[in-house]
Parts: C-alpha cells; sequence; structure tokens
C-alpha cells in the first residue's frame, strides 16, 4: 500500500470515528442539536477568514482571541478542581452537593492565609485545610451520623456563605478582604529556558498565489488573502498557545489533577474500590474493604479538591468579595452539571467545564469590547441558557446504583 493509500486510509477511519461518536446512538433531537452546533461553527469560522467585518466574523474574532482564551483557562480552574471532587464524592455513594461551600470557605481562607504568611503558595494550602476540614465535617454527619446528604451539603454552603463574609467583616471590617498577590503567570516566574521558550519569536514569509476578488455566496465579493503573508510572532501571540503557555500555575494544577484522576479512577485500587462503594457497598464489604473508611478517603478528596479550586480562584483575583453570593457565584453547581455532563470522567468533566468556562469568558470579552451593542444583562444569561439547554438535551447520566444510601456493616440492602 502507497504512503497515499495508508494516509487516505487513517484520515477515513478518523472521519467515520469522529461521526460515530458525534452522532451513533443519539435521538434525532441530540443528532440535530450537534449537527447545528457543528454547521455553526464552520460557518462562524469560514465568516472569520473570508469576512471578518461582518457580524459573524467578529464574533469569530472574539471567540478566539487571546484574552477569551486566557479566561477560559483561569475561570475553568474552580469548577474543574470542584468537579473532579464531586466525581469521587459521588461515585463513592456521597453526594456532596456542598461544592459551593467548599469553594467559598476556601477562597477567603487562601486570601487569609496570603494575607497573614505573604506567600501565596501558602495561602492555597491554607484554603485547601479550611476545605477539607469542613469536608470532614460533611463526611462525618452523612456517614457517622447517617443525615440525609441533600440537606447536609445545602448546609454545608449556607454555612460557608454566611461563615466567610462574616469572618472578613470581622477581620477586616468588611465583607471584601484586603488585596494580596497573586499567582504570576509561567513568564512572569522567570524560570530559566522555559519563559525564553514561551516568548521565543517565529519569523517566516509565506508566498500564495494572487488570487484577488471572488464572488461568495451570500457574503458577496471578498478581498482573499493577499499573495505575501510575513508573519512574525511568539508563542505567546498564537491563538490558544499564548494563553496555554502563559498561565498561571493553577491552570497546569488542574490538567495535572485530571490526568491524576483519571489514573488514580481507572488503574488503582482506590479507584475500584470508590466505585463498588458508589455501586455495590455490600460486595465491597464482603471482600473485607471498610465502605466507611473508602467514602471518607473520596470525600475528603473531594475537598481537597474543591479547596485547591477555590483558592486559587480568590488567588487568582488577589481579593475575596463576599458580597451576595459571594466571588463563587454558582461555580460549585456548574461544577455538578459539568461531572453529571461528563457521565462521571475526569476527562468528560474537563470538557463539559472548558464549555460552560469558555461561554462565560466569550460574554466576558462582549462585553468589555461592545461588539453587538446587546444590554449586558441579556449576555450574562448566556452560560445559563446553555446550562439549561445542555441538561434538558444531554441530562440523561445514571449516577452510581447506591448513591446518596448509608450502609452499615454487616446490613442487608
Amino acid at each position: 500500500m502507497s504512503d497515499g493509500s495508508r494516509v487516505a486510509g487513517t484520515a477515513r477511519s478518523a472521519v467515520v470515528g469522529a461521526y460515530d461518536r458525534l452522532f451513533v446512538g443519539r435521538s434525532r433531537l441530540q443528532q440535530a442539536v450537534v449537527g447545528v452546533v457543528l454547521l455553526a461553527a464552520l460557518g462562524l469560522t469560514a465568516a472569520g477568514v473570508f469576512a471578518p467585518q461582518s457580524d459573524a466574523g467578529r464574533l469569530f474574532a472574539v471567540l478566539t482571541a487571546d484574552s477569551t482564551l486566557a479566561a477560559t483557562l483561569r475561570l475553568s480552574v474552580p469548577i474543574a478542581f470542584a468537579a473532579l471532587g464531586g466525581i469521587f464524592a459521588e461515585k463513592s455513594g456521597v453526594i456532596n452537593i456542598g461544592l459551593e461551600g467548599l469553594l467559598i470557605i476556601a477562597a477567603f481562607v487562601g486570601i487569609w492565609a496570603t494575607d497573614v504568611t505573604g506567600n501565596v503558595w501558602y495561602g492555597l494550602l491554607g484554603g485547601v485545610l479550611a476545605s477539607t476540614l469542613l469536608a470532614l465535617l460533611f463526611a462525618i454527619v452523612c456517614i457517622e451520623f447517617r443525615a440525609d446528604q441533600i440537606i447536609a451539603g445545602l448546609a454545608v454552603w449556607l454555612i460557608a456563605l454566611g461563615l466567610a463574609p462574616f469572618l472578613s467583616s470581622v477581620i477586616y471590617g468588611s465583607k471584601n478582604t484586603v488585596s494580596v498577590d497573586t499567582f504570576p503567570t509561567l513568564t512572569g516566574m522567570g524560570i530559566p529556558f522555559v519563559s525564553d521558550f514561551v516568548t521565543w519569536e517565529l519569523g517566516f514569509v509565506v508566498e500564495l498565489p494572487d488570487v484577488g476578488v471572488v464572488d461568495l455566496p451570500v457574503v458577496g465579493a471578498v478581498d482573499l488573502v493577499p499573495n505575501v503573508i510575513d508573519l512574525q510572532s511568539s508563542l505567546v501571540g498564537l491563538p490558544f498557545f499564548g494563553a496555554l503557555f502563559d498561565a498561571s500555575p493553577p491552570v497546569y494544577l488542574m490538567l495535572l489533577a485530571v490526568a491524576l484522576s483519571w489514573y488514580t479512577l481507572h488503574r488503582t485500587a482506590f479507584g475500584r474500590w470508590v466505585e463498588a462503594s458508589g455501586e455495590n457497598p455490600k460486595a465491597l464489604d464482603t471482600a473485607g474493604v471498610n465502605v466507611h473508611r473508602v467514602r471518607y478517603g473520596a470525600v475528603l478528596l473531594s475537598g481537597v479538591l474543591a479547596g485547591v479550586g477555590g483558592a486559587a480562584l480568590a488567588l487568582g483575583v488577589g481579593q475575596f468579595t463576599g458580597n451576595g453570593p459571594t466571588m463563587v457565584n454558582g461555580k460549585g453547581f456548574i461544577a455538578i452539571v459539568a461531572y453529571l455532563f461528563g457521565n462521571y470522567h475526569p476527562v468528560g468533566a474537563l470538557g463539559s467545564t472548558m464549555l460552560f468556562a469558555g461561554l462565560d469568558a466569550t460574554q466576558l470579552t462582549l462585553q468589555a469590547r461592545d461588539v453587538f451593542q446587546v444590554p449586558t444583562e441579556l449576555v450574562r444569561t448566556i452560560p445559563y441558557i446553555t446550562v439549561i439547554v445542555v441538561l434538558a438535551v444531554f441530562g440523561r447520566t445514571r449516577i452510581p446504583s447506591a448513591g446518596g444510601e448509608h450502609y452499615e456493616s454487616g446490613e442487608d440492602e
């Protein structure tokens, strides 16, 4: 077989595989939604290339802007960490809807610890410790005292929602804390070789045929790319690469946490115990594994992960804001949607998180650039409307069989 035939076969297999993943086994409504999204993406890309001054072209510019991509990664951090924590807790049989509260308490303590110590890493550690202690309280109430997990989770949220602003008022005289240092970006950290690599300049000239003006359907007459392009940039200036290679440490911790969570759940004994604890705790107990210890471990791990997300959120801004729903503002509840939409898979949860965070980042960029003269209040609803649509169309997820149920060693199911 020639190299050309082999490449064509590989491309054909990739296309067929992508089609199967997107369309096969889905309802007609789901297929229609996926098809509309793909067509819209292709249309926006074409408009961005051939008609950048059109409304669709300007929207494409907003979606691919460095600020949008960087904000997507930054906004993904608290949601992704909370979602990973929720996966461990719920797969073990403990439904932790108090993730919002864990994020809130970690955000405040992260700022306070940074203010006291003057070190953002100590602040991150303090936020993790506070969140883990609150998760331990939740675990004791649910596992030892067999409290209703939904009510206990709501209590965790309400406790943190009241406690964090109260402590801020006592310590700082306001619900909003003082400003502290934030995490530097990768280039700002001054790491030898790494910083030089990220800012490495690229420069080359591309010669293209002189196409001239072409009359395209719908778009009309368009002057295509000139016959010479002088490209000079750096990795920081390239789309996506700049946002990825010049992010703050929590972004890289998020990507590492996703990989480690996948490995733990699918390649370790603890992961198998967590799965069994949520699906068939009696079988796990019969095998000689303490179900309570597994659930304690999973819930505490959810506290650790949510603590990193909450502290990173506040330390990314440099201040805790305690007004209203606090600066967390529903990110813990969006995390629950993210891991449900991702079907309890760490990578799927990250993908869902990137979708929601990307929509949030898009509305922020739209507000900043005032592209379409749309009222700010309407633009802010974009992420939440999308969440509702996603849940309505794709929200059929099977929760663990023993999710939300209590278990005592030796009792019948």
